[in-house]
């Protein structure tokens, strides 16, 4: 499995998307190791320099939220334990799960390169972790300053977009009154009636603004309409009074105002809401700076008056009373069932609270760098719309580049102990030499400032190859390459695929591609083979709540791998969810008995005579036999397409039509036919047609087993070990069937 590095053949490349190391493998790890394995397998038997380089991820606020828990169990508390302990008793924990997940990976048949395995927080992956940051930081690409972040109240802590969910709730929607001024507080403006005025009330002294969260409105910072709504043309520009506050904010606007949500106007909340953040980025000449409300424990703070020190929702009631007193509560249109979606901590199910948060690291993302070039994501988009990157299934790549038009700014730092430090000085963003400082999580002036994980993850690709090549120290911040570059990173890179979940398309890849390209000059992988969720038999999100979740180290034990990896790729079409039930293992199951028993009759029926398949000696491969009878030459035919068939298939990424067809070749045309027909020729033929015969059960089986190896590697391998005349050593050396 350690492929060498040879000159007249053709790489073939893929880093493994590295599994989290906290627990135990689950059933979507079980799926991307039998779809990289069967790649791994069928081009290291074409020959080629087949590299599959494992390893694991800290993953940093994932790892962190396990870890509390275990803490929680044995009655501590984070907080309670002294920084370079908890950091000690963490990595301990770590090491200890990336060595029960790395047998794990083997007991599914992975054939990685275990000789460089690597992990996420190993020196000379970090060490590269902080040469590209230093990179970034010198293009101007690196900032620290106060912006909108999801913030989980709970775990004190920014979160990625991947780190949320969407969860519907059902809220109330209330209906809140702003008195309109017209030159002073105490002359009020009547705004003209509209047709279809859509709640809005012409006749009274106000604009009216739905929200499901009326404490927030103590940030206001303006109302916006869109310009093209005729109920408002009159009075943008105008002033309100915001209640309970007494200031005064702008009416403005802005073409992204949806006209049929609520009145058509709506309250901006700049430091506590993201689409509001964007309106005052477009707008900070006509709105004052945005006012934050609610601290980092989701309560109210200073500036929310007579409010402050009330959790949110006791603070809701508080205001909503506060508004009714006043007359500036609309009950009759007030909807006490509003359905929409609420983005919560994928960890804990707390409600995210977007937050403008200060000292937080940014890259930007749609900046040019100061050594020229394109930004981070015209580098990512180019590079795809010019079809350097191939996504398998197509559809991926234009969600892809639709997603990047879109793209913000990338917060980077999270306030959690575990992690790689950010090696930077409060101030002056003068890049620390950080070697030492990871087991203690020191960085001056950063006290608990962590990368993202995905930072350093996004680098996964060359970081594993250049940190096999060379010592990172001597990497050029500049061109982060070597005066001399070995050759595993020469060799290697860029990789060919890279495997991973459709779910995190625009986390990781998207962040894989800019970050390779910026910082080698070349792109990290030539395809990009997405694939889909692992659902119950009826489609359902697994979860230990529902107790649908499938086990496979369980069904492992019980069935077999073998079982396992075909029953996974059977019916898994690239890029869509797979319906899974114990069902379909069982069924492979039975096929792995039908491949069993196929191999005891061939060798039964060879045992009663001496073969005579000799190796050619022009070209050391077994020669095909020569057929005798009409069902010779329907086999020998049927193996040749079915061979063609399947090499194509999986040349382009197409595993589970060739499961499918090595499956009914195998089961259905040569067991069901061909085998019951060389039992009335052994026994009816002549000798010279009884030995032609046992000739080809033993080549068709043997040609088979390649076949089916890359699906199946125990029980091919099993059964290869008691062929006799075997040319190799072990089945997984052999070479592909080129018939």
């Amino acid at each position: 499995f350690t492929p060498k590095i040879d000159r007249e053949k053709k790489p073939f490349t893929i880093i493994m998307p590295p599994p989290n190391a906290n627990g135990a493998l689950h059933i979507g790890h079980a799926l991307f190791v039998t779809l990289q394995d069967i790649m791994i397998r069928y081009h290291r038997m074409k020959g080629e320099s087949a590299l599959w380089l494992p390893g694991a991820d800290h993953a940093g606020f994932e790892t962190q939220v396990v870890f509390d828990k275990k803490l929680e169990r044995e009655g501590r508390r984070r907080n309670e334990i002294p920084n370079e302990q908890l950091i000690k008793e963490m990595m301990n924990f770590t090491l200890e799960n990336k060595n029960i997940m790395e047998n794990q990976l083997r007991k599914l048949g992975a054939s990685c390169d275990w000789t460089r395995n690597k992990f996420t927080l190993d020196k000379d992956i970090v060490d590269i972790v902080y040469k590209t940051f230093e990179k970034l930081k010198e293009d101007g690409l690196i900032y620290k300053g106060s912006r909108l972040v999801n913030w989980c109240c709970k775990h004190q802590t920014s979160l990625s977009d991947l780190e949320i969910k969407y969860e519907e709730k059902v809220d109330k929607l209330y209906y809140l009154k702003y008195p309109i001024i017209k030159n002073s507080k105490s002359e009020i403006l009547n705004p003209k009636q509209a047709q279809n005025s859509n709640k809005q009330n012409s006749k009274q002294e106000f604009i009216k603004v739905a929200t499901v969260r009326p404490e927030t409105m103590l940030g206001d910072a303006a109302v916006a309409v869109n310009p093209k709504d005729k109920r408002y043309k009159d009075i943008i520009g105008k002033t309100v009074l915001l209640p309970i506050t007494q200031r005064e904010i702008p009416i403005i606007a802005d073409e992204t105002v949806d006209m049929e949500f609520g009145t058509g106007a709506v309250k901006v909340t700049p430091a506590h809401d993201f689409a509001d953040y964007e309106i005052w980025l477009r707008h900070k000449n006509e709105i004052p700076e945005p006012k934050v409300v609610i601290d980092k424990y989701g309560k109210m703070n200073d500036s929310a008056g007579p409010y402050k020190g009330m959790k949110v929702a006791g603070a809701r009631e508080k205001v909503v009373t506060a508004m009714t007193v006043q007359g500036l509560l609309d009950e009759k249109d007030t909807d006490l069932n509003y359905k929409h979606n609420v983005a919560v901590c994928y960890k804990c199910g707390t409600v995210i609270e977007p937050t403008l948060m200060e000292n937080q690291w940014f890259v930007k993302m749609t900046d040019k760098p100061k050594s020229g070039g394109f930004s981070l994501r015209d580098l990512a988009v180019e590079t795809v719309k010019k079809g350097k990157i191939k996504f398998i299934p197509s559809r991926f790549e234009k969600i892809f580049l639709q997603w990047m038009e879109n793209l913000r700014d990338w917060n980077i730092s999270r306030q959690i102990p575990w992690g790689i430090p950010i090696p930077v000085e409060s101030e002056k963003l003068k890049v620390k030499n950080c070697k030492d400082k990871l087991e203690n999580n020191e960085s001056e002036g950063e006290t608990g400032q962590v990368f993202d994980t995905w930072f350093s993850s996004g680098q996964w690709p060359f970081a594993t190859l250049l940190s096999q090549s060379c010592k990172s120290e001597k990497l050029k911040v500049k061109s982060l390459k070597l005066k001399e570059v070995l050759s595993d990173f020469e060799y290697f890179y860029p990789t060919t695929v890279m495997e991973t979940a459709a779910d995190i398309l625009f986390f990781w890849v998207a962040r894989m591609v800019m970050l390779g390209i910026y910082t080698t000059g070349k792109i990290p992988f030539k395809y990009v083979y997405l694939h889909g969720l692992v659902r119950d038999k009826d489609k359902q999100k697994m979860s230990k709540s529902k107790g649908n979740v499938i086990n496979p180290l369980g069904v492992v034990d019980l069935y077999g791998a073998d079982a396992l990896r075909m029953a996974l790729v059977f019916a898994n079409s690239p890029g869509a969810d797979i319906a899974f039930s114990e069902d379909k293992i069982v069924a492979q199951r039975r096929f792995c008995n039908k491949i069993w028993n196929a191999a005891r009759f061939v060798f039964t029926q060879i045992g009663k005579s001496e073969i005579q398949n000799p190796k050619s000696e022009t070209n050391s491969k077994f020669q095909i036999p020569k057929s005798k009878t009409e069902e010779d030459k329907k086999i020998l035919k049927s193996l040749q397409e079915v061979a063609s068939s399947i090499t194509k298939d999986i040349d382009n990424f197409q595993f589970h039509e060739a499961a499918q067809k090595i499956y009914q070749f195998f089961w259905h045309t040569f067991c069901d036919v061909y085998i019951e027909a060389s039992k009335k020729q052994i026994e009816q033929g002549t000798d010279e047609e009884k030995s032609n015969t046992q000739n080809i059960l033993l080549y068709v089986l043997r040609e088979s087993l390649k076949l089916l190896h890359p699906f199946m590697p125990f029980i091919t391998e099993q059964i290869y070990q008691m062929l006799p005349n075997k040319e190799k050593d072990a089945l997984v050396m052999e070479s592909w069937p080129n018939l």
